[in-house]
């Protein structure tokens, strides 16, 4: 019987061990959409830059590396200052690596021979990153591909690769980001491993953060631990973004944690806790947030917004499968808020009437959710044709499209009192027909509830990545069972 392939990555213990089959299945996924697309060009090779190396403002202190995403997503290195370059026409893999000085073994380790690369990566060839112009030369590709398109989340452009002597080459820069931009979409079995285990460390994580909470400590206290059970356990030593760690009234910002407001609260007795936090594993991300009181008790307020919010989710995830407008998931839940406002007080009238208007962005400004995987903001939200709905609450969205089958999205549904989108509607009197400001007022300072989720679209519904205590009556319980372990952490088998 044959071995087991070598792991590319493995952090050894109980965590994940990823192979690097992944990413030759992510290349030939690439050469096929390639070579199936109109205008495709024989004899092509696309070409890569990974990330680089970089250094604290004018310091020679370096910043964490992590490698640039859709480099990643191809190759699997983590190395810095790296190209990778694929015969589009056999799927052929060239890995460019940096020539190292010989200082560079007594300051920061052993120098590895180009044969380790190769091996540890499973490409075809591997040279230095010097000779890049000359090894691309022979034998010329009829058309070098370099990857230049904007991220429709972020605004940004992705960075094209660069090296001395390219002009020498015909070079296309937009024949390859539309393709590779739907190839990320759609993630594969393997891929859907690795986003299971960051779901299942960042779930253990969120319960561990729920049993350890209590009235005195400081919200950063939180970031701290979730922090430190997702690289103890599970290896990650990045976390996906920027950890958000609001209670009270914090718990109405939406991306708190920043470096204004970084997680300093003192968290009270009568907080809502709203901690929206996901560890990254080998570069593939996670994302959930869990809101519950700080005591471990809902008010009846507390437990009213809460419910609307859980109604939100589950009949949106519900309803999600193949086929449907993301847009109109959306709309379900703004729909849904409106409804269960109205019940709670804080609205009258008639809720078809309050959707005409837009009220459900004064209480949801962001968007139902977005794709989830090597970023947390996944690319492909909104490819050619398809446009953002210029409509309050929906030009936030980052998905236009329809859902498909192996995507991955995350589903945030939430109802914040944000003072000031409060009083703008208050001053509109389209929209303030609808507030009752008396029984409004009671929820000033309230913050907010956001139940987030991670979830890979099946051929009939979805698969559920994220497992934490939902309802009301399972996080009263499972924080006021303190003595009681939390429960392991499923991971992958030890070798």
């Amino acid at each position: 019987m044959a071995a087991a392939p070598k792991p590319v990555y493995w952090l050894g213990n109980d965590t994940l061990r990823v192979s690097a089959a992944l990413f030759a299945e992510n290349r030939r996924r690439l050469c096929k959409g390639l070579k199936d697309k109109d205008g495709a060009v024989p004899q092509s090779l696309v070409l890569l830059q990974g990330g680089e190396q970089k250094q604290r403002h004018c310091t020679d202190t370096d910043l964490l590396f992590r490698q640039e995403s859709f480099f990643h997503w191809a190759f699997g290195i983590t190395e810095p200052d790296c190209y990778g370059a694929i015969d589009v026409d056999s799927g052929k893999s060239v890995l460019f690596v940096p020539k190292l000085p010989e200082s560079y073994a007594t300051w920061m380790g052993e120098i590895f021979p180009k044969e380790h690369f190769k091996e540890k990566y499973a490409v075809d060839e591997v040279h230095y990153a010097c000779d890049i112009a000359d090894v691309l030369s022979n034998p010329r590709p009829a058309l070098l591909l370099t990857l230049r398109g904007q991220n429709t989340d972020s605004g940004s452009i992705c960075r094209e690769a660069s090296f001395e002597g390219i002009s020498r080459f015909q070079v296309n820069n937009t024949l390859l980001h539309p393709v590779i931009v739907e190839c990320r979409l759609v993630k594969t079995d393997m891929e859907l491993e690795v986003l299971r285990y960051t779901n299942r460390i960042s779930s253990e994580a969120h319960k561990m953060i729920m049993k350890s909470v209590k009235p005195g400590q400081k919200e950063y206290e939180m970031e701290s631990l979730f922090q430190h059970y997702c690289y103890t356990k599970g290896g990650m030593r990045h976390t996906s973004y920027t950890c958000i760690c609001g209670t009270g009234n914090n718990s109405s910002i939406l991306h708190y944690g920043h470096a204004s407001a970084p997680n300093e609260k003192t968290i009270a007795g009568g907080d809502m806790c709203l901690f929206d936090m996901g560890g990254e594993y080998y570069c593939y991300s996670s994302d959930i947030t869990c809101s519950f009181p700080a005591n471990g008790k809902f008010t009846p307020d507390q437990r009213a917004i809460y419910e609307a919010v859980l109604k939100a989710s589950r009949t949106v995830m519900a309803a999600i499968k193949p086929g449907v407008k993301w847009t109109d998931m959306h709309r379900m839940a703004d729909r849904i808020h409106l409804e269960e406002l109205v019940k709670i007080g804080i609205l009258n009238g008639s809720v078809e009437d309050m959707l005409k208007v837009h009220l459900g962005s004064v209480f949801m400004p962001h968007g139902l959710g977005h794709l989830l995987g090597i970023d947390v903001h996944d690319v492909g939200g909104y490819p050619e044709g398809v446009e953002r709905v210029n409509e309050p609450g929906l030009r936030s969205l980052r998905m236009g499209r329809l859902v498909q089958e192996r995507m991955v999205l995350t589903v945030e549904p939430g109802i914040y009192f944000i003072n000031h989108l409060l009083d703008q509607a208050l001053d509109n009197p389209a929209q303030s027909c609808f507030l009752n400001n008396q029984v409004l007022a009671r929820f000033r300072g309230f913050g907010g509830v956001r139940i987030e989720d991670d979830i890979a679209v099946t051929a009939n519904g979805i698969e559920l990545l994220t497992c934490v205590p939902r309802t009301v009556e399972e996080i009263e319980a499972f924080m006021a069972d303190s003595g009681k372990p939390f429960g392991p952490v499923v991971t992958s088998e030890k070798p």
